[in-house]
């Protein structure tokens, strides 16, 4: 049984984007874009290194990758914890991966597709699949004319993942049950559906053993500022919006952002919190005055 939860942003982060394990990410890649985006190699763009963490630098642990041979690039995110603007979070990360080709001095015609993958452990879109894939398309045509195919979102809900071992069909369903279920996979005893999956069988044979001491210690200060977060928003979020009924959805909204960063400020850093929240650097900074 896997001791460590990989979704936890600082053990999903090791595991995916170390370069020792790129062929797990690769595969993992592999699971959720169209045949037409995966890869064979990919070139990490921000690697695990713990001197980062420890400097503080790994707040967002999101992992960039590059495909060597066709130069497009991916972001890949775990969300835990239960984000009201995670779309805007979602567009401001894959933007990231357009600006950063032109940091590199390239022109806009180089530009490369991005992709952006982001793994939730809360239901966020108003349907019941559980992978939902976002492309730009001609509204009047009702036509993907390709004009715009250089952007991609991906979202992968976790909690709508409800099949059985007998039920997995995919390499995706693999990973899911892997994700949402690591704590009850004995690699010796591994259900037939998975342990043909060398990818899979090498992710649950890393897990329990990618952390040194430190590195485990780490991993416990997170697991329980997750909850934290998790738990304060949860909180905030009922009283915002209970608040706010009065004054309409809109009042409520606000005033469950404003809960919410106020409920974060001892936790962590303003820039998360505005991402979070949606509120702006100055709003985080006028509610610690």
């Amino acid at each position: 049984m896997c001791r460590i939860n990989p979704r936890v942003d600082f053990a999903f982060k090791k595991l995916f984007g170390s370069e020792e394990n790129k062929d797990l990410l690769i595969s993992l890649i592999n699971a959720i874009v169209t045949e037409e985006d995966t890869v064979e190699d990919v070139e990490l763009k921000n690697p695990y290194n713990l001197a980062d963490y420890q400097a503080g630098k790994m707040s967002i642990l999101d992992i960039k990758a590059k495909n060597k041979k066709t130069g497009k690039w991916y972001n890949i995110e775990m969300q835990v914890g239960e984000d009201l603007y995670f779309d805007k979070r979602a567009i401001y990360y894959w933007s990231k991966l357009v600006t950063e080709q032109l940091s590199e001095g390239m022109m806009f015609k180089e530009l490369k597709k991005a992709i952006s993958i982001n793994i939730l452990g809360f239901n966020f879109i108003d349907d019941a699949h559980y992978h939902s894939r976002y492309r730009i398309m001609n509204s009047s045509t009702k036509k993907d004319d390709k004009l715009h195919n250089i952007f991609e979102l991906h979202y992968i809900e976790l909690r709508k993942f409800s099949k059985d071992f007998s039920e997995i069909t995919d390499a995706l369903d693999r990973w899911i049950t892997f994700l949402t279920r690591a704590h009850e996979l004995d690699k010796k005893r591994l259900p037939k559906e998975i342990e043909s999956d060398t990818a899979i069988k090498k992710a649950i044979e890393a897990v329990d053993r990618m952390f040194d001491e430190e590195e485990r210690g780490i991993y416990e200060v997170r697991l329980q500022a997750q909850a934290e977060v998790e738990s304060r928003v949860a909180s905030a979020l009922e009283k915002g919006l209970a608040e706010g009924r009065a004054e309409g959805r809109a009042e409520g909204e606000h005033l469950a952002k404003i809960e919410i960063a106020k409920n974060l400020l001892d936790i962590l850093d303003d820039e998360t919190i505005s991402k979070k929240t949606g509120l702006s650097a100055d709003d985080i900074k006028k509610l610690r005055q």
